[in-house]
């Protein structure tokens, strides 16, 4: 099932109007960077023209989420600043109507199943201007 697919059926967070609860690992898994990568990350992406399933920025915690498929090792993520979520994790998401600009959004929706290449993902990741980025920053004990 596709994330904006999911996002229909999920259930609302509470009372607060236009968040979702998503469960994660089933249909697909989430990979979780800061802020600045992820988006040196997706540019990067896009500037190779590769698919690119939906990624959530989270705004209060300075965070992208990228889905990809389920199933991929999460050793493979060891050396970046990523996090992997699969089973037994939970996204709070924004549901498909609009919402306030403070939460941040969808960066990318597709409108069908595509979901990030994780190998691509990871290139991205590694591409020598990310990575210089991620060296900078102080470290984030949150991830």
């Amino acid at each position: 099932m596709s994330v904006r697919s999911a996002l229909r059926r999920a259930p609302m967070l509470g009372d607060i109007p236009g968040l979702r609860l998503l469960r994660v690992g089933d249909d697909w898994d989430l990979v979780r960077t800061p802020a600045e990568t992820g988006f040196l990350a997706l540019a990067h992406l896009r500037a190779l023209g590769a698919p690119i399933g939906p990624v959530l920025y989270d705004g209060p915690n300075e965070r992208l989420y990228y889905a990809i498929q389920t199933g991929v090792a999460d050793t493979g993520w060891d050396d970046l600043p990523v996090r992997h979520l699969s089973s037994n994790s939970w996204l709070v998401a924004p549901g498909l109507e609009p919402m306030d600009d403070w939460f941040g959004g969808w960066c990318e929706l597709p409108d069908d199943d595509t979901l990030t290449d994780p190998d691509d993902l990871r290139t991205a990741l590694q591409y020598s201007y990310v990575t210089a980025v991620c060296h900078e920053a102080p470290s984030d004990t949150r991830l």
